[in-house]
Formats: C-alpha cells, structure tokens, sequence
C-alpha cells in the first residue's frame, strides 16, 4: 500500500503539505467564512466522453463549493479500490484528477486508500471533501429566492447524462455526445463581481434541471414559472433523449448552474455569464413567482403549461 500511494498518488498529487506525510493537512488561516461540501463519485462507466471519473470528483466537488461562491482552497481524497483493479487505469484517473485540480488551482492535500475483496466496489470508488473561502457580501443559498426573481441558466441541459448513457448502452450517434463536467468556480467568481447578491446558485446534477428548480421551490417556499423555447438543449443531447423516451429536464449536468437574481440584476448577470467561455449559451428562463404549493411550472412550446416534477426514482443510476 506505501508503494502504491507512493508511485502513484503522492507522485500525481505532490504538494507540500501532502509531503510531510501526516494523516492529515494543517492549512493556513484563509480568512473570512468557510465552505464545506462532501460527495462520493461511483460513476459507470469510469471513463467517458469529456472525463473520467477523476476528473468528475474534482469538477464536483469545486462546483459543489461554488454553489456557495466560495473560491476553492483545498480537497481530500478518499479511495476505495476493488482488488485486482488495473493499475493503469489508476494511474489514468490520478493523473486526470491532478491535471483538474492543477487547472483551477487547488491542491489535494490529504487523503486515504483502501482496497477490498474483489466483487465488492465495482472497480473504484472515490470521496472527495473541499473547502473554500466565501467572499464578504455573498451569500446565495437555496432558502433565498423571492417572487420576482429571474431565473437563469448558465447553458445546455443534459449533455453529462446523455454521454454516459451513450457509453453505458453503446450507443452510435452522427454526432458524439460529450459530457459538460468543467469547474464552474470561475464563472461564479464572474458572476458575483458584477452581482454580488446573487439570491441561489444550484449546480443541476442528479436530477437535472427539474430537481433543482424544485429543490429551491421546496427549500425558499416558492413557485417557478419557466419557459421551454428559452432552455438550450443540443440538439443530438434532444435527439438522443427523444430516442430513449427521456427528459432533458431530468438528465443530469456536471458545468451547468441555475442562478436566481433579482429582476433588476438578471439583465446584468446574463451579459457577465455570456462573457464567460462556460457561460456562453446563458439564458433568462423564467421567474419566481408566489406559490403556497411550491409547484415548478413550464411554458410549452405549443402555448400550453406543464408540470415540472422531479422522479420518483433513478432516470439514470451510476452518473457522478
């Protein structure tokens, strides 16, 4: 086990805080108030369009803490390897992780390793944990959207999911589907400068974008309207979802968020998004509007109005 996380994590992840050897890192004052976030990747297959899931685990976890507009300051890894798991592709995963956290700047500064019988972790699991520095004046959180609000989406829905399914399922398209997973802490840095009070920030994963609208009605007591013609969707990611009887809406996204403004700011907030390479395909899609019942409607594109319900159940199973 010190060979392996000596040959091959350390190797990948070097820092100086990871060479001391410690079972745990000591980090310096980062002044102001503190993010946290956890999350496990078990994404299948491991290697995608776009990704893996080393890269995944990074992306994830640095969204999960700009969710807060937090700016990212460290991550712990946690490995749970199948035995007989392939060395090379190890190697492959640790190297993509550290290539993810080298581009946006954060280091992986403690971590563990275990492996257990084979047949018992389908090849390789991995817990990430991340903390992050919230800047003075920002604070979006779920419970704030207000009737009013605009609703924006910083680009195309269901690209992640569909690349999975279309690996998992060997399916052949003219166009290849790609997965959207990037850290979005930059665009959020973007953001925040030029609309400090940003009321939510939600990165649409599990669930897609129907989940999360409907998370932050539950959680801010709220209703949403929003309309079908203004969400991108690709069209081989709509082409493919048609074909497999799915919903954009509820396939997940790994470099997407949902942001809720006030009104007066959406105009702004939009063009800042826009400016940004992860925020090209931005749009205003709805409004917050009063609902005792929290309900998440949709405009149609033929002029009638639908419910937006998240699932009861797992649309795609194993994709983050």
């Amino acid at each position: 086990m010190s060979e392996l996380i000596g040959a091959i994590m350390l190797a990948a992840f070097d820092n100086p805080e990871l060479r001391r050897g410690n079972d745990q890192a000591v980090l310096p004052s980062i002044g102001g108030r503190i993010a946290m976030t956890t999350d496990s990747f078990v994404v299948s297959p491991l290697f995608f369009p776009g990704g893996d899931i080393g890269s995944l685990a990074v992306h994830g976890t640095v969204n999960d803490l700009a969710m807060a507009g937090a700016v990212p300051v460290a991550l712990s890894a946690a490995f749970v390897l199948e035995e007989g798991f392939p060395l090379a592709d190890l190697a492959r995963i640790v190297t993509s992780m550290a290539e993810a956290a080298r581009t946006v700047g954060i280091p992986i500064v403690t971590g563990d390793t275990k492996v257990v019988e084979r047949g018992k972790a389908d090849g390789i699991f991995i817990t990430t944990s991340g903390i992050g520095r919230v800047p003075e004046g920002v604070a979006p959180s779920a419970d704030r959207a207000q009737p009013g609000d605009a609703i924006l989406l910083s680009g195309s829905i269901g690209d992640h999911g569909m690349a999975i399914m279309a690996v998992r399922e060997g399916l052949g398209f003219e166009t290849s589907l790609v997965s959207d997973s990037a850290p979005l802490h930059d665009l959020v840095r973007a953001m925040v400068e030029i609309v400090p009070d940003v009321h939510v920030l939600r990165d649409p994963t599990r669930g897609g974008l129907a989940a999360a609208l409907n998370e932050i009605a539950q959680s801010s007591r709220v209703g949403m309207r929003v309309r079908e013609a203004a969400i991108p969707v690709r069209p081989e990611v709509a082409g493919a979802c048609e074909l497999l009887g799915l919903d954009p809406l509820n396939v997940a996204n790994e470099g997407k968020l949902v942001a809720i403004c006030a009104a007066a700011d959406a105009d702004a907030l939009v063009r800042a998004m826009r400016a940004h390479p992860l925020g090209r395909d931005s749009a205003i899609i709805g409004e917050v509007v009063a609902d005792s019942s929290c309900f998440v409607e949709m405009e149609t594109v033929f002029g009638g109005t639908r419910m937006v319900d998240w699932l009861a159940g797992e649309q795609l199973p194993r994709i983050c």
